[in-house]
């Protein structure tokens, strides 16, 4: 392969496509550029010559963004009321409260702080006359909007499988035409190549800028990634690019501003591409050569909590709280986040509580404290005594607001864990400890005599002590009650059948003792495996209800996208048996193809 690349044979022609590798059914003719090959395994790419240090690629080439449709204004027979009168709304404040009504009956709309932010964005769209007369939120009837769009939802649920169809079809034709693009001779598919439509924002936890407007991002506010030599894509008619650029030291292809937090949104390539698949392995890698150094680093910091100076046991103490408690160091605020969210360096003495005996336990520190996306972290904590003393130490002579590591920040925690260890950064350590957790659950949990819906659940709770490890939470979902009644419903049904089914296995038992010949004894033998399938069944079920309860305020997905190095996933599904699609669904499965190819049974982290 290497002597063809230095004779300029195109490399694509003799790239033989892996087996196992999920390729997805697509077009093969793309852009400007026929011929191009179609998507080839990850693992084949990787053994492609590599750029100088920073360099992303030579060639790139797409069609820009799809942006979102323009705002269709609301049928005449659909009102809104004002102090209980209609009142007929310009386009622009009708489009932002058609927002609002569609959130009605979300708890959002009851929440202040949300309520506030729309009312005082919506105001900025309204003309003056409508501002002179909409003075107050509560005045405001936006039913028939809301049961309007609920209509809709309905309908769409009942369309017929040819309006289904031909909704499927425009899609696979935007797909085609704006879902992939030409990277160094390699198409490659793009994650998220539509443009968000306008809305409210939601964010995460108690965020102070709920509520707000996020604006309709237009193409003047697009920034184009491409190469010289390839063909600009053209904005929509009438219209132009904030500007384009040629920039390949970066992987993003289209770039924007977003108007809530600043900050910057791009378009990139799917997980499942190159680069993408590359970095995820860096990431693991970098992960696993701290497992080699470690200890050393654990008996460093440990030294460290003696030292004369005040800065060093801070740092020290600090390390071990990223370390024992996956604490992030503090550094992710957004540009322009205004909630008081923290992270390790900067804790503040409000933020814990020191008990030197709690619930049988010594030495136990109370964490209190927003994290990032503004979710609460509550923990209380056994600590070694030594930094039990320290936090006492930091604490003296300091207000609830004072800083608890005073002589620390994110950039001396960062050269630090530099000077251990080239790459390793707080989030190393959270990758670390989390593969490392899930690793050692899986040996634990996993017992070998167990079916697959067992092992799946087995998987599933060592998932979860990952997620409690991150502090990966999630509001129970709305539908979470009725849908466990439905599943007890179905388990009660279930145990009715088996009972019928051993009734029938009893009476069959009987015949044949009496009868003796081979006619009744094929119909135990039937009996036998009706009743075995319904044990399985209902075990099965009885096992997804457990699952279900178990997760009902665990975020899973979080730390098996990001922090799960997917190998340790691989290699114990083929140790077990367990087919990989029961863990990983389809976009995980190409995002990690680099690992289900990678990965055997023996694998370790």
């Amino acid at each position: 392969r290497k002597e063809q690349l230095l004779a300029g044979s195109p490399m694509w022609e003799s790239v033989p496509v892996l087996e196992s590798y999920p390729e997805p059914k697509v077009d093969t003719q793309l852009l400007s550029h026929p011929g191009v090959p179609p998507l080839y395994p990850v693992l084949e790419l990787w053994e492609e010559e590599r750029y100088p240090e920073g360099i992303k690629w030579k060639f790139l080439e797409h069609k820009g963004p799809v942006f979102a449709p323009p705002y269709e204004p609301l049928p005449e027979s659909v009102k809104f009321y004002y102090d209980g009168k209609v009142m007929k709304l310009s386009p622009k404040a009708e489009e932002v409260a058609t927002f609002f009504a569609k959130m009605l009956d979300h708890e959002y709309t009851t929440k202040e702080i949300f309520r506030k932010n729309f009312f005082k964005d919506w105001r900025k769209e309204m003309t003056n006359e409508e501002k002179n007369i909409i003075t107050n939120l509560s005045k405001c009837d936006f039913t028939q909007m809301s049961q309007y769009f609920k209509a809709q939802s309905e309908a769409r649920k009942q369309m017929s499988k040819e309006e289904k169809l031909k909704i499927k079809e425009e899609n696979e034709k935007l797909l085609k035409e704006y879902g992939f693009c030409v990277m160094d001779n390699h198409r490659e598919r793009i994650a998220n190549f539509k443009i968000e439509p306008p809305g409210l924002f939601r964010g995460r936890g108690n965020h102070p800028k709920m509520g707000m407007l996020k604006r309709r991002i237009m193409p003047e506010d697009i920034i184009i990634n491409c190469s010289k030599d390839a063909k600009v894509p053209s904005p929509p008619t009438g219209h132009k690019w904030k500007e384009v650029r040629h920039d390949n030291k970066v992987t993003w292809l289209v770039s924007w501003t977003e108007n809530i937090q600043g900050s910057i949104k791009y378009i990139m390539l799917n997980p499942s591409s190159r680069i993408k698949g590359e970095k995820d392995w860096q990431k693991y890698e970098t992960a696993r050569r701290l497992k080699k150094c470690v200890d050393k680093i654990r008996n460093q910091y440990r030294e460290d909590w003696k030292s004369k100076e005040m800065k060093v046991r801070q740092r020290a103490v600090a390390l071990y709280f990223i370390d024992k408690l996956a604490l992030r160091a503090g550094n992710e605020k957004e540009e322009g986040e205004t909630a008081d969210t923290v992270g390790c360096c900067s804790l503040r003495v409000e933020h814990i509580n020191l008990h030197p005996e709690l619930d049988g336990q010594e030495y136990v520190v109370e964490f209190d404290f927003l994290g990032k996306d503004s979710i609460r972290y509550y923990n209380k904590v056994p600590v070694e005594k030594r930094v039990f003393k320290n936090l006492q130490l930091f604490m003296e002579n300091k207000q609830p607001e004072d800083d608890l590591f005073d002589r620390l920040n994110t950039g001396i925690l960062n050269k630090h864990l530099q000077d251990l260890m080239e790459g390793l950064t707080a989030k190393v350590f959270r990758t670390y400890n989390a593969s490392i957790t899930l690793q050692q659950q899986l040996k634990e949990l996993t017992a070998p005599d167990e079916n697959i819906p067992a092992k799946i659940l087995s998987y599933n709770r060592a998932n979860r002590a990952v997620a409690i490890l991150c502090n990966h939470q999630r509001a129970p979902p709305k539908t979470f009650e009725k849908s466990m009644m439905n599943l007890q419903s179905k388990i009660d049904a279930k145990k009715e059948q088996l009972a019928d089914a051993r009734r029938d296995l009893k009476s069959a038992k009987a015949d044949a003792k009496v009868l003796k010949d081979a006619k009744t004894k094929k119909v135990v033998e039937s009996k036998k495996k009706a009743v075995q399938r319904l044990e399985e069944q209902l075990m099965k079920l009885e096992v997804q209800a457990t699952d279900r309860e178990e997760n009902k305020q665990i975020a899973l997905g979080t730390s098996k996208l990001n922090y799960l190095d997917p190998r340790i996933t691989v290699a114990w599904c083929k140790k077990w048996g367990v087919p990989i699609e029961k863990i990983y669904n389809k976009t995980q499965r190409e995002k990690f193809a680099w690992a289900i190819d990678m990965a055997d049974e023996d694998y370790e982290f």
